[in-house]
């Protein structure tokens, strides 16, 4: 019983507190600002107009029979058709899957049919990729649409273009028969696991209210600011940070970047006047080579978030001196979006932490248990900056704390409101994390999740091979590189022949491929017959430096 009547903020709170009322809000009191600004096309769509386009989307979406909690897979790099999609299927209360448009054909077909999408939308480059896909998937979409076809490719058959889908669609608001709610989920994200079955991650209404207003209170973040993600947007730090979630609900504007182009980033900067830029370390250290050898006026620029790795003290010096001195440096998951953040003022002196956590939520360093089970949430290593621990993450505004038909991982990463990331770090006094490694094996490369199981079981399907075993070796541009140490089972077995099996496979995206080989003997195993995945890591580094590892 409360004190007072709470009946109508109830009310009012779970069902009118949405991302798309934000949104709404910024359609009728921006209706002339830009919100999409694309330039390889020199188009621009000011709120008014991207509000049109969505219903124009939601109106074809619902002739074609998506209804309210259908999948609406989209497999699209940044462009205009991905902020419609943002937009459009929640007018309907359908969920919009955002997927990696790297995934090879079989990964993207076990996506479909794990998700069982109505609609698939899928950017024109990956059009083949798709095709086979579509051939191979047990879970048939009822459409196949084309879309951001700028390159002018041919249209599959049995597949619809982009701008014949929503021909002649109307531009109103389409009529529901259902009122929305906070929980709700609206859009669904991948992260990467130990098979080549991404995890599929929900975010209901709520979610993308609260991570909006994350953004727009670190940042900050307003009407007058553009921003520009060098990253696709499919992954959380893409869509969230400077992407479509907290720009249309800020009334900002976006400007779209199929392609991570350096320099061009840095003439648009100029030009456009960008205010806030987004990207791994590795686009930031791209960023400021360039910004060296042709320096542009960078003066409308306050500030550039980068997620991924933690930055080196030396590089942030650099960065600061050569881009802007407001950089920001966030730590989190897909799961939770960011959860510890940097500032400018914790930065260089902070550099290498991951920082304190965000205002809502917690992040700590326990013991990890002997046996491999979860730790205790209030089981803390010391702050000595040396115990190392396990990074929990508490994210009650941010995340749903589940996985989209997967009981088995949902119990291995969630308990009592927390997240166990898997990965390991130390802290200090003031409650600052570094991060130190994995508690598994996962590797990063380019900003995405890998895990050598993924690989192993790739490679090992060829008929020369005997074992395998997988790890990864820094790499100055893409953060890290896959390393593949391979037993021929057959002496004729050559290194090109590696390469082509894993370039052909049709389970292995391109930048889940090896950059290195080596044909051995033997691989470290322990006397149960289990990969010592820890110990060839270390080996792959020395391997590296002596020459001893084959580019092919």
């Amino acid at each position: 019983m409360r004190t007072y009547d709470d009946t109508m903020f109830i009310d009012t709170f779970e069902h009118e507190y949405t991302w798309l009322n934000g949104f709404m809000r910024n359609v009728r009191r921006f209706s002339k600002r830009p919100a999409v600004i694309d330039p390889d096309t020199k188009r621009t769509w000011t709120y008014s107009e991207l509000n049109k386009e969505a219903n124009r989307l939601a109106n074809a979406l619902k002739k074609a029979g998506v209804k309210k909690d259908d999948v609406v897979l989209g497999a699209l790099r940044n462009s205009p058709e991905f902020t419609f999609m943002y937009t459009g299927p929640r007018k309907i209360g359908s969920i919009f899957l955002a997927a990696n448009f790297n995934l090879a054909s079989g990964e993207m077909a076990l996506l479909i049919n794990h998700n069982k999408p109505k609609v698939v939308v899928y950017t024109a480059n990956i059009a083949s990729v798709m095709e086979e896909a579509a051939k191979i998937c047990l879970w048939k979409p009822s459409i196949f649409v084309l879309a951001d076809n700028i390159e002018g490719l041919p249209l599959p058959k049995g597949h619809i273009s982009y701008e014949d889908f929503v021909e002649g669609m109307s531009e109103d608001e389409p009529e529901i028969d259902f009122r929305p709610h906070i929980y709700d989920e609206v859009l669904r994200l991948c992260t990467s696991g130990t098979t080549s079955m991404p995890k599929s991650v929900p975010i209901n209404d709520i979610n993308e209210v609260l991570s909006a207003h994350d953004v727009i209170m670190h940042y900050p973040m307003n009407q007058f600011d553009v921003t520009l993600n060098m990253t696709p947007w499919f992954h959380r730090g893409g869509c969230h940070s400077g992407g479509m979630c907290p720009v249309f609900y800020s009334g900002a504007a976006a400007m779209v970047m199929r392609s991570f182009r350096p320099q061009t980033s840095l003439d648009w900067c100029s030009q456009y006047k960008i205010t806030f830029m987004m990207g791994a370390p590795t686009n930031l250290e791209m960023l400021s080579r360039t910004q060296e050898k042709a320096p542009r006026d960078l003066s409308p620029l306050r500030g550039i978030v980068t997620m991924g790795a933690p930055l080196a003290r030396e590089d942030c010096i650099r960065f600061q001196k050569t881009l802007t001195p407001n950089i920001f440096n966030g730590y989190g998951t897909t799961e939770t979006f960011w959860n510890s953040f940097l500032r400018p003022y914790n930065l260089p002196d902070g550099a290498g932490s991951v920082g304190l956590s965000c205002t809502d939520d917690e992040v700590r360093v326990i013991r990890i248990p002997e046996d491999g089970s979860k730790g205790n949430p209030d089981d803390l290593v010391p702050f000595d900056s040396q115990t190392e621990g396990e990074v929990i993450i508490r994210s009650p505004a941010k995340s749903t704390y589940s996985y989209y038909h997967d009981e088995q991982n949902q119990k291995l990463k969630f308990a009592d409101g927390w997240m166990y990331t898997g990965d390991t770090g130390v802290w200090n006094e003031d409650w600052m994390v570094t991060i130190k490694g994995r508690k598994d094996d996962m590797m990063v490369v380019s900003g995405e999740n890998i895990y050598p199981t993924q690989i192993e079981e790739v490679i090992s399907q060829n008929e020369k091979v005997k074992n395998c075993i997988v790890t990864a070796v820094p790499d100055k541009v893409r953060g890290q590189a896959v390393v593949a140490y391979v037993i021929p089972g057959d002496s004729s077995l050559t290194y090109k022949e590696l390469n082509d099996f894993c370039a052909t496979s049709k389970m292995l995206s391109r930048y889940k491929r090896p950059r290195y080989f080596a044909i051995v003997d033997s691989i470290p195993m322990t006397a149960t017959g289990k990969k010592q995945h820890a110990k060839i890591k270390a080996q792959a580094i020395g391997d590296l430096n002596n020459g001893k590892l084959v580019r092919v």
